[in-house]
């Protein structure tokens, strides 16, 4: 099963969030055969991290659960909340797998929220930016909660416009960028 993770940091924890980086990759590195994305997200125009972004393939929902919230940045209070959703890897790769490999251009997490129908199932024509794509789905799978897309785009508005605006609750467009050790 496939699973999203937003961990979204609590204001004014930069300081703890960098103490505890290895700490954290340690943990991650746990998981790097599970792994199909991460890293971390950036206040807009900024090097402060605001989130911290996990796409994992884990064997049930209580698995993904310890995974969460046994985080070393979690446990430390890093992070104010977790969103943490069943999702499917429509392009079925990872971001290791990404044509434009990880560096050069801008990426962002876009995440649309769902309100109603299902949105976005097929993935978009223009495939060659898209590090990630699949909906948000509800704890059994069955629901459509909304989508998340890692995505490289000239600008946030760009990036936004890989989902249908008007038929989501809320679009949020994060700075993102390929996690793990360099």
């Amino acid at each position: 099963m496939e699973f999203f993770c937003y961990h979204r940091d609590r204001p004014g924890s930069a300081a703890l969030r960098d103490e505890l980086l290895e700490e954290h990759w340690s943990y991650m590195d746990r998981y790097a055969a599970e792994m199909i994305a991460r890293g971390p997200t950036f206040d807009r125009d900024s090097d402060t991290a605001s989130g911290s972004v996990h796409i994992v393939d884990l064997p049930d929902l209580p698995t993904a659960r310890a995974f969460v919230f046994d985080e070393p940045n979690y446990q430390a209070g890093v992070y104010r909340d977790v969103l943490l959703r069943r999702w499917r890897n429509v392009l079925g790769r990872t971001m290791w797998d990404f044509p434009g490999g990880r560096d050069g251009g801008n990426r962002y997490l876009v995440l649309g929220l769902g309100s109603g129908q299902a949105a976005d199932l097929a993935t978009p024509s223009d495939r060659d930016e898209l590090i990630a794509y699949g909906p948000l789905l509800s704890d059994d799978g069955s629901t459509w909660l909304g989508t998340a897309v890692l995505v490289r785009a000239p600008d946030p508005e760009t990036a936004r416009a890989v989902l249908t605006p008007d038929l989501y609750a809320d679009i949020e467009v994060h700075d993102w960028d390929f996690g793990g050790r360099r």
